[in-house]
C-alpha cells in the first residue's frame, strides 16, 4: 500500500498565495520535467497511470521540489518508488539552478536506522516530517 503524503491541500494554499505550482511530467522511460498547472484544472492520466497536466507547453525549472518517497533516514537519504526519476532529475536541477530545494515529505513511521545508498542517489535538502494520528 502507498502512504505518500498527501500535499493537496498544501497545494491548494500555495496556490492561493500566488505562488506558480508545477507538476512532473514524465517525458520518456527516464526523463521527467515539470509543466505549470492552475489548482482545480483537469488533469490526464499519463502511461504510468500518474496524473499529469497537459494543456501547458513549456518545461518549467521549479525552485522547490516536494519530493515523495518510501524511507528517509536522518542523513537526508531517500528510498523513492525505484525508477530513479527524482535522483536523476535533482541532479539535472541542481546544475541549472544552484539554489533550489528539494523537500522530502514524509510520515514519522517512513524514518529508517540508514538507507544504503549509491552514486546515483541524490541527497535531499530537507524533510518535512508528519506525524500520522490515528484514532479508533
Amino acid at each position: 500500500s502507498n502512504y505518500e503524503v498527501n500535499i493537496l491541500k498544501f497545494i491548494e494554499e500555495a496556490s492561493k498565495k500566488k505562488f506558480k505550482i508545477t507538476l512532473p511530467v514524465i517525458k520518456s522511460s527516464n526523463k521527467m520535467s515539470y509543466k505549470s498547472w492552475v489548482f482545480k484544472d483537469p488533469l490526464y492520466v499519463n502511461q504510468f497511470g500518474i496524473l499529469e497536466p497537459k494543456n501547458s507547453k513549456k518545461s518549467i525549472t521549479p525552485d522547490l521540489i516536494m519530493v515523495p518517497l518510501v524511507a528517509f533516514d536522518n542523513r537526508l537519504n531517500r528510498i523513492g518508488y525505484g525508477k530513479g526519476y527524482y535522483d536523476r532529475n535533482l541532479r539535472e536541477i541542481s546544475k541549472i539552478k544552484k539554489n533550489a530545494i528539494s523537500l522530502g515529505i514524509a510520515y514519522s513511521f517512513q524514518k529508517c536506522q540508514k538507507i544504503p545508498t549509491n552514486k546515483h542517489d541524490f541527497k535531499l535538502n530537507y524533510i518535512f516530517l508528519l506525524t500520522l494520528l490515528l484514532y479508533q
